[in-house]
């Protein structure tokens, strides 16, 4: 094993809420301080950082518990599935972008306009509508928010598998 992710490896779950907390900070100062409002895939990107978060957080407190190392891997192997179901998620909304696919139906484009009447509307209790999940908000290097998450969580789910299989050969 490269020297150099031996320590990464050996407090993953440490790791693990950095990069979850990190990646929930991103989206939330480009939803408000780049007033990119999150359509209805990009929450549900943000609830798998959530879990991850979560279990990370839960785990290093468990395996600190008398009989808690047995939990290195499993739990380690959980966040890859987490990671991984945030893939599968991240590539979803990238290809609906792409239009290679549809997105959920709470989630097309409507190419609606703000107009005095629409905003009377919401004054009088109307629902506003989220974003549209087949138009990327943002793209960097060819690839939107949901292709870069993609690619980091598809990155975490690797790095979760190979600190599983690190703690299994420290047995």
């Amino acid at each position: 094993m490269n020297d150099l992710l031996r320590p990464v490896l050996t407090r993953w779950r440490f790791f693990a809420l950095l990069a979850a907390a990190a990646m929930l900070g991103a989206a939330h100062a480009f939803q408000h301080f780049g007033d990119l409002a999150p359509c209805t895939l990009c929450l549900r990107q943000r609830e798998v950082y959530w879990a991850a978060g979560t279990l990370a957080a839960v785990s290093m407190a468990v395996v600190r518990l008398p009989g808690g190392p047995r939990w290195r891997a499993p739990s380690d192997l959980l966040l890859g599935a987490i990671f991984l179901a945030g893939v599968a998620l991240a590539v979803w909304h990238a290809g609906a972008e792409w239009k290679f696919w549809p997105g959920p139906a709470a989630c097309a484009s409507s190419g609606a306009s703000v107009s005095p009447a629409a905003m009377d509307s919401l004054l009088l209790g109307a629902k506003a509508k989220a974003p549209s999940c087949d138009q990327a908000a943002w793209v960097f290097g060819g690839l939107s928010m949901a292709g870069w998450n993609a690619l980091i969580s598809l990155g975490l789910a690797a790095l979760s598998l190979q600190a599983a299989l690190y703690e299994r050969s420290r047995r």
